[in-house]
């Protein structure tokens, strides 16, 4: 079952302004006051474009981010995206932003510039994917309890 998406909420200097909503995503207008602002979708991964592109999970949480003027600027969308992300949903294992690879103009930043501007933020590649128009990287910012290994291989969890 897919759960419900709830409003994010910034803490100063950002805001956001709703321009959309529903119960898998959004879209919304993030601003502080030396950013341009910026449009952003949200979109939970199971109802969208990436739901045959990996093994999703109810709670995944896509990223689109459009009118960035700089990759300075796309990572500090980012670092205030995942948190707020995560106290809507604590139970996202993953908010995946995912790089078109094709460089064909539709951003004013490359590929490599979007994929480090997004791994500044705390963001990791995972794996490409084809999805039906477009060709994609898919970077993943993961909370601490999702990628925490118990190295005590001689203890089961739970026991």
């Amino acid at each position: 079952m897919i759960t419900q998406l709830s409003r994010l909420r910034f803490e100063d200097p950002w805001s956001g302004e709703v321009v959309s909503w529903a119960d898998s995503g959004g879209r919304l207008v993030v601003r502080r006051e030396d950013i341009a602002a910026v449009t952003v979708e949200l979109t939970r991964c199971a109802r969208g474009r990436l739901r045959h592109a990996y093994p999703v999970a109810a709670h995944d949480v896509e990223v689109r981010v459009s009118d960035v003027a700089t990759a300075d600027d796309l990572t500090a969308v980012l670092e205030v995206l995942t948190p707020a992300i995560r106290i809507a949903d604590p139970q996202c294992r993953k908010v995946v932003y995912a790089v078109d690879r094709d460089d064909s103009g539709r951003s004013p930043l490359s590929a490599l510039a979007t994929s480090a501007a997004a791994e500044a933020a705390g963001f990791r590649y995972v794996v490409d994917v084809d999805i039906a128009d477009a060709e994609l990287s898919l970077l993943v910012a993961e909370p601490d309890w999702v990628t925490a290994v118990d190295i005590d291989l001689d203890h089961v969890p739970g026991t």
